[in-house]
């Protein structure tokens, strides 16, 4: 259902290296670029990742209670992508570990303070 995410970001080239770092420890790349939005995913066929500078020209605020969901192959792959995130300057939010039911995550907020996780379910 979804074709992508967007977050907005208030230092551009900021986000764009630390999303093209993140995104390519995971196999992913840019896919879609114009001077204000960015693509990451591995095809526009399937769900990608965006960012963008606010269109209304206003400052990029963190929504309260907005989350994107990464999902990963594995718990390893979880724990990867948590510590890759952190190196690159992103905050905890909550350690990777079982959440209950099958459901493994590590959380972080991003340069901008948009909040994500990475998930495994198995």
């Amino acid at each position: 259902m979804i074709g992508y995410t967007t977050l907005g970001t208030n230092d551009f080239d900021r986000a764009c290296r630390f999303y093209d770092e993140l995104f390519s420890s995971i196999g992913e790349k840019r896919i879609m670029e114009i001077e204000n939005f960015v693509v990451w995913g591995t095809s526009m066929a399937e769900a990608g990742f965006s960012i963008t500078r606010p269109f209304n020209g206003e400052a990029a605020t963190v929504g309260n209670g907005v989350m994107i969901a990464l999902l990963m192959p594995s718990t390893e792959a979880v724990d990867a992508l948590y510590a890759k995130a952190l190196e690159l300057g992103a905050s905890d939010e909550g350690a990777p570990g079982s959440r209950g039911d099958g459901f493994y995550a590590g959380y972080f907020r991003d340069l901008d303070g948009n909040k994500l996780n990475a998930f495994y379910m198995g």
